[in-house]
């Protein structure tokens, strides 16, 4: 089989296209055919090393595609189940051996190719939105990157429940993304303070919660964008790491709240899984929940994809296609 495979940390230039021999499902694994694979921040965190990992290294933790053999004690899925998962390594491949507790069979109506751009983004809005900082009826928020791919559907999901929801984008064409998306406000970033608009936007009152996965560049004016005792998720830092923090900071801007959260956890056991991933799922199936999933690039063409992502290029989800 064909894989994406990396030998040491580097630019987009160090992945490349490798024959592979295609895995054996072990006991407990399913060996599924990529149909597609997901794009995601964090395969820019392993291929630049800023999260380690050993060599050589088939990036890729989220994919949709079909169910091919199973190994033994297998009882979740079967051959020809349409299936979609992440946080398992290696799926910048043709084929992926994947512990099938970790497999989520697709709703009938939702394809593979929606199941792989809906994993990783769609149920790190849920947790976002649903647990961490459960949005209600009142609450405002800040939703950075509004129009990237966890970004429109948190956007989507903040407006489910209630919530305003403030965006920032860096152009008009995105703005006009998260507006659809259901962003009452959106912040042109490159135009406007973030900080003064909100501040603005709010009476100077501030914001219950601030979901950030930017990080370096926008932590100060995020902090200063809350209301006392509001929340900042800190999920990512595509700009940089905001490195150390004195606690003290929290306390003299009003008490407030810091999380450095990531799906994992929120996803540890199967039954958490199933149930965030059926939240989503279902709303897709429903038309609840729109993805954007313009951008396909074929497999080989993986470091041009990163290229685009890291470039700001896309909106919504990137897949690639083997």
């Amino acid at each position: 089989m064909k894989a994406i495979r990396m030998h040491a940390a580097g630019g987009p230039e160090v992945m490349r296209l490798d024959e592979a021999s295609a895995p054996t499902p072990k006991a407990g694994e399913a060996l599924v055919k990529v149909d597609a694979a997901g794009l995601n921040y964090i395969d820019v965190y392993f291929r630049t090393g800023l999260y380690k990992a050993e060599y050589p290294l088939t990036l890729g933790l989220e994919a949709g595609g079909t169910v091919t053999a199973v190994g033994p004690n297998v009882s979740e899925v079967k051959v020809g189940d349409k299936v979609a998962y992440t946080g398992v390594p290696g799926a910048y491949a043709e084929y992926a051996a994947v512990p099938a507790a970790r497999l989520v069979v697709l709703p009938a109506g939702v394809s593979t190719k929606q199941g792989a751009a809906a994993m990783l983004q769609g149920m790190t809005a849920h947790y976002l939105a649903c647990t961490t900082y459960p949005l209600k009826k009142g609450d405002a928020c800040l939703v950075h990157a509004a129009a990237g791919g966890v970004g429109l559907l948190l956007c989507q999901i903040a407006k489910m429940r209630g919530a305003r929801v403030i965006g920032t984008v860096s152009t008009d064409e995105k703005a006009k993304l998260a507006r659809e998306a259901g962003a009452d406000e959106v912040i042109i970033y490159t135009r406007q303070d973030f900080e003064a608009e909100v501040k603005r936007l709010t009476d100077g009152k501030g914001l219950q919660v601030v979901y950030d996965a930017v990080g370096k560049t926008t932590w100060d004016k995020s902090l200063n964008s809350l209301a006392p005792r509001g929340l900042i998720a800190l999920y990512g830092q595509s700009s940089g790491p905001i490195g150390q923090i004195d606690p003290q900071i929290l306390n003299t801007k009003g008490s407030l709240f810091l999380t450095r959260p990531s799906l994992n956890h929120h996803i540890a056991s199967r039954e958490e899984l199933q149930a965030r991933a059926g939240d989503v799922l279902g709303w897709i199936r429903d038309g609840k929940l729109r993805l954007r999933t313009e951008f396909e690039f074929p497999l080989k063409d993986a470091p041009e994809a990163h290229r685009a992502l890291e470039g700001r290029r896309t909106t919504g989800k990137v897949l690639l296609i083997p």
